[in-house]
């Protein structure tokens, strides 16, 4: 047998086979000659660090954008004519994206890293016939592994021998409950989830005794397999990355033919060769937006900023947007949907009814009655069944710094934790009542019993377990007040069966008075001398407000599946309680079913289904990509490391920050620091404003630039002066962008804004309604700077004077434009945006100061406008503003609807 190939086949074969096969033995174990010849075999017990790209390959490909190279070429360009302050403001535009985007992808490479650390510990082994402490790192296929409830499993291995062994397993296959593990064979090729003979590298030793056989270490466990999964799931582009991308191609390409077409132009009219290049150079640098990159960083930190505020954490800007984007949510049922620990939801006692508040293992909440909170001293036989609750248990739950920390089996934690919202000091019942017997829970005999006894000397024995075995070695039971009466078992088995179609787990408890002077317990001597006190009812409990958070995600348009590796009827229930599938239930497929699927059926299944439970890690990624396949954006939720593959592949992965694994955390591009489901509809509100602003500063920007591309333009076919210079163009375009429209980025996101379906991922960046009132304020620039222009030369004006009313009237148009922007149609939107009116300010001084004061002059060849020159440029800015307006009427009726449609 061989570390790659153990774990598949070591659940089939008896232990004694496992052990002969891998040459050690269950009472000596290995060697130190054998150790170290299996060393030199296998390596150590690790996984190798994540290697990819290097750093000088990783900051080359930010200037790989065509609008980036365009810019570098312009750079490149006005240098060799001597402009060398606008190839410096250029080359540092470039240079601050490419810095912005290079620590971004650093950030994200820790992903893979955090894997290999979560497999190094201390561990216990047998070897040369002694027990003896080594590092996980040394351990070697057919090392003989010694668990206790505590440990972390350092390696795969099978169970040769178990004692009430239990394990925790939520982290890789996402099951919710401890598994019970024992050495019986496994037969077939069964999932993780259900080889129950194995245990699992990462995973946790929550109660019991053990002994196992490493089968499997590093890159061949379960564990190095998921790795291995993540390390393939390549990171997909993000909807604002691709719309961004395709925006930059054809603006780049329309750019480079209309300064192509202007050069020739100018060339036939017999201008001079070098004249007409750098009026090519200055079309160039005039038409491309060059505050776009900081304008998209800045619009998504700020986005940032807010999610924080509402518990989301974003580890990769473009995240921001995409969540806005999203058309699906593929979410985790443990520990995302529901809370990852056991709560007792209802109790059943003295033929009474009590209903839990609160989830998870903080004692947080209620026992109440009749919709009420109960008082403890009216309700004995409830308070009776608690107490046997807390005294037949071997958890603890203890309050430290970071909250409370549960240590054992979570079921019996869960008992704690309702004695505790009961008003039950459980810390001190368990003194008054010390325990002198214990019947551990087994398989074979599905109850546990104690023995306690009290202070005065009196002595009680409490016992739990399954309802069928505890009911029948019951003779009576408690009534509501506290009083012994007949037992009704059938009234019992209906309130059970009640609880259990919900999709809860019930326990029953009762308790017996042995004969004086017994201390032991003789299991024989049970059956009849039983009083049953009540029912505890408990499971995985949906979070609180995720329902609410799923009907709202569900009202914006967005399908929320569950993808689980728990059992499909588990998965149903807690589907069913958040309100997941139509009215006749969830739609519920298995791995198993999942496997037997491909193609054209596995998309049709992926489309349809509500509930995918038993899954593995290579199916989770399956469904993420046959969803994107279908044209979806998909966020993936997920808190284990068997999650962290598609997590990594999906649009946008949101791991769990509270109970969440590192691996699941560095894999993800947003992490929820209260491990809420509701906190990702807030995101997904947020991640629509910000998408909104983002095109709301595209809208805005974009006129400008292809106004004074089409100044240039017309200058040339007309064979007239400039109206604009380079240099003026840099002074419009990037004081602009930095006072004017990054004040968009604040804008409150507007009314209604969660009522909307999810923007197709097939829309273009710019639609038509848009595109249409981009070219209008275009040609209103334009017309507006030309016209401004040819008439202060009629009118006798310098050239300077001209073309400085000429600026001012790109400057103010925009303002002008700005204002409306806040809305797409809206009319006359009002605003709680105070940067807004500081932009317009800040703009408005310094366009006086440009022309007026005599340093600006040399600088950027202007002059002094009189008042006729400023009526003119304040009469282009109404003109704008109304023109806008009027198009908004036009987009109310018909834009508007088909803005969110794929129509």
């Amino acid at each position: 047998m061989t570390a790659t190939t153990g774990p598949v086949a070591a659940h089939r074969s008896s232990p004694d086979d496992v052990v002969a096969e891998l040459g050690t033995d269950t009472a000596t174990g290995l060697t130190a000659e054998q150790v170290r010849d299996l060393r030199e075999r296998y390596g150590p017990n690790t996984l190798p660090r994540h290697r990819g790209r290097g750093l000088f390959r990783r900051w080359l490909d930010q200037f790989t954008n065509p609008l980036v190279i365009v810019l570098i070429a312009a750079s490149a360009v006005t240098i060799a004519i001597g402009h060398y302050v606008d190839a410096g403001v250029i080359a540092a535009v470039v240079l601050l994206n490419a810095i912005v985007g290079f620590v971004q992808e650093n950030k994200a490479r820790q992903a893979l890293d955090a894997i290999s650390d979560l497999v190094r510990m201390d561990c216990h082994v047998l070897r040369d016939g002694r027990r003896m402490v080594v590092p996980s790192e040394e351990l070697v296929p057919g090392d003989m592994v010694l668990l206790d409830a505590g440990d972390r499993v350092p390696a795969d291995a099978r169970v040769v021998a178990a004692h009430d062994l239990k394990c925790d397993e939520s982290a890789l296959t996402g099951e919710s409950r401890p598994v019970r593990k024992s050495s019986d064979v496994v037969a077939g090729d069964v999932p993780l989830a259900e080889r129950t003979n194995m245990v699992f590298s990462g995973t946790m030793v929550t109660h019991g005794t053990g002994t196992a056989v490493v089968v499997a270490t590093g890159e061949a466990t379960e564990i190095g397999m998921v790795r291995g999964l993540v390390a393939s799931a390549t990171a997909p582009l993000t909807p604002l990355t691709r719309k961004l991308a395709l925006f930059s191609k054809q603006l780049t390409a329309v750019i480079m033919a209309i300064a192509a077409v202007t050069f020739a132009v100018g060339m036939l009219r017999g201008s001079a060769a070098t004249d007409m290049f750098i009026a090519a150079v200055a079309l160039a640098v005039g038409a491309i937006p060059e505050g776009l990159p900081a304008a998209v960083t800045v619009v998504l930190a700020i986005g940032v900023v807010r999610m924080a505020r509402r518990h989301a954490i974003v580890r990769h800007l473009p995240a921001v947007e995409t969540l806005g984007s999203t058309t699906v949510i593929c979410s985790d049922k443990t520990g995302t949907i529901t809370a990852n620990a056991m709560t007792v939801a209802e109790v059943v006692a003295g033929g009474e009814f009590y209903r839990v508040s609160g989830t998870g293992f903080a004692p947080d909440g209620t026992v109440n009655h009749a919709e009420r909170p109960i008082h403890p001293e009216r309700h004995p036989a409830l308070m009776a069944c608690l107490e046997t609750g807390v005294l037949c248990n071997d958890a603890e739950l203890r309050r430290g710094d970071d909250g409370w920390q549960p240590v054992g089996d979570p079921t019996e934690v869960a008992l704690l934790t309702v004695a505790a919202k009961a008003g039950l000091n459980f810390t001190d019942l368990r003194r008054q009542q010390r325990r002198i017997d214990v019947l551990p829970f087994e398989s074979s005999r599905r109850m546990m019993a104690t023995l306690h006894e009290q202070q005065g000397g009196t002595v009680t024995g409490h016992v739990k377990g399954a309802l069928e075995q505890v009911l029948r070695m019951c003779r009576d039971a408690l009534d509501a007040d506290g009083a012994v009466v007949p037992l009704d078992a059938s009234a019992v088995q209906a309130a059970a069966h009640g609880l259990a179609t919900s999709g809860l787990r019930v326990l029953a408890f009762a308790r017996y008075q042995p004969p004086e002077d017994v201390r032991r317990i003789d299991e024989a001597e049970l059956p009849g001398t039983l009083t049953l006190l009540g029912l505890v009812a408990m499971a995985d409990l949906p979070r609180e407000g995720v329902g609410d958070a799923v009907r709202a995600c569900l009202d914006a348009g967005v399908r929320v599946t569950m993808i689980t590796g728990d059992h499909a009827e588990t998965a149903r229930a807690v589907a069913a309680k958040v309100g997941l599938g139509a009215a006749t239930g969830p739609v519920v497929v298995t791995g198993a079913e999942l496997a037997a699927t491909s193609g054209a059926d596995f998309d049709h299944v992926a489309a349809s289904a509500d509930v995918f439970a038993r899954v593995s890690p290579e199916q989770k990624l399956r469904l993420v990509e046959s969803l994107q396949r279908a044209g979806h954006v998909v966020a993936m939720t997920g808190d284990g490391v068997n999650d962290a593959p598609a997590l990594r592949r999906a649009d946008i992965g949101v791991a769990m920050g509270d109970i969440g694994t590192e691996v699941a955390r560095d894999a993800a591009d947003m992490v929820l620091t209260d491990d809420n489901f509701s906190s990702i509809e807030a995101a997904v509100e947020e991640g629509r404003s910000v998408f909104d602003n983002l095109r709301k500063f595209i809208a805005w920007t974009l006129p400008t630039n292809i106004g004074e591309g089409l100044v240039i333009v017309a200058a040339v076919l007309l064979g007239t002066a400039l109206p604009i210079l380079p240099v003026q163009i840099l002074w419009i375009n990037l004081t602009t962008a930095g006072f004017l429209g990054l004040t968009l980025a604040f804008e409150p996101k507007e009314a209604g804004i969660m009522r909307r379906t999810p923007r197709p991922p097939s829309k273009p960046l710019l639609t038509g309604g848009l595109i249409r009132r981009i070219l209008l304020v275009s040609v209103v620039l334009v017309v507006g700077a030309f016209g401004v222009f040819e008439l202060q030369l009629a009118a006798g004006m310098a050239e300077p004077v001209a073309r400085t009313a000429a600026i001012n009237v790109f400057v103010f148009a925009e303002m002008a434009f700005l204002i409306s922007c806040r809305s797409f149609d809206r009319m006359l939107p009002g605003t709680r945006n105070r940067w807004l009116f500081a932009g317009i300010a800040t703009m408005t001084a310094l366009q006086l100061a440009m022309t007026y004061w005599s340093v600006m002059h040399l600088l950027f060849h202007t002059a002094p406008l009189d008042v006729s020159g400023w009526l003119m440029v304040l009469a282009v800015a109404a003109a704008t503003y109304v023109l806008v307006e009027v198009d908004k009427a036009i987009w109310r009726r018909g834009d508007r609807r088909a803005e969110y449609t794929t129509g």
